[in-house]
């Protein structure tokens, strides 16, 4: 088993990366695989609603990382997005990078579990965790929660390791979602499988 973790904080050892790592300990503990995957500092293009991606498991736009996370979510069994905070939400490029690769490649992160971490100085975390968590809701992805919000504060790097309950609720995280997936090994094992989901009515409020 494999859970794919996003950086998306241009800063490649910032403290973003710091509280992934403090749940990566926790995931490897429990014999869980585990990848740090690096947005970068590149600039990053915001979905166009183009529709071009339909069918074909790829955003037409291949000059990013985009593509290469789908084909590396098709392997994995979970999923942690972390994003920092630097205007009380999400990094914006996090959320362009989210858009496409779900818009695109949402088949590879159906029915997988999903944890997602907000760091920030002082305010917007839980909007932040808000907003990553419905990328999740809309694609029948199991959320994995901790004891607490999975959130962590620090504003130069490597100070959010001094937040002792930060780096706690991260080593939980890891835990619950290493339990949550050895769960849905073991119900494949007994035969129970996912359930086909039924997406033919679509309802539009504007006639």
């Amino acid at each position: 088993m494999k859970v794919l973790l996003l950086n998306g904080s241009c800063r490649t050892n910032g403290n973003t990366y710091l509280a992934l790592t403090e749940i990566v300990k926790a995931l490897e503990a429990e014999g869980i695989e585990t990848e740090i995957f690096q947005i970068g500092a590149k600039p990053m293009r915001d979905c166009i609603g183009c529709g071009q991606c339909a069918g074909k498991g790829r955003c037409v736009f291949d000059d990013d990382a985009v593509n290469e996370f789908i084909e590396k979510a098709k392997s994995a069994d979970g999923f942690i997005f972390g994003s920092p905070v630097y205007y009380a939400h999400a990094d914006g490029r996090v959320l362009s990078f989210l858009d496409r690769a779900f818009y695109a490649g949402k088949a590879a992160f159906r029915h997988k579990p999903a944890g997602v971490v907000a760091v920030a100085r002082r305010a917007g975390t839980t909007a932040t965790l808000d907003t990553l968590s419905k990328y999740a809701t809309i694609s029948e992805m199991p959320l994995v929660s901790s004891s607490y919000w999975n959130m962590a504060f620090g504003r130069s790097a490597g100070e959010v390791a001094n937040d002792e309950e930060g780096m706690q609720t991260m080593q939980n995280l890891g835990k619950n979602m290493a339990w949550l997936l050895k769960c849905i090994d073991e119900g494949k094992r007994a035969g129970i499988c996912a359930p086909e989901t039924d997406t033919s009515k679509k309802t539009n409020f504007i006639r």
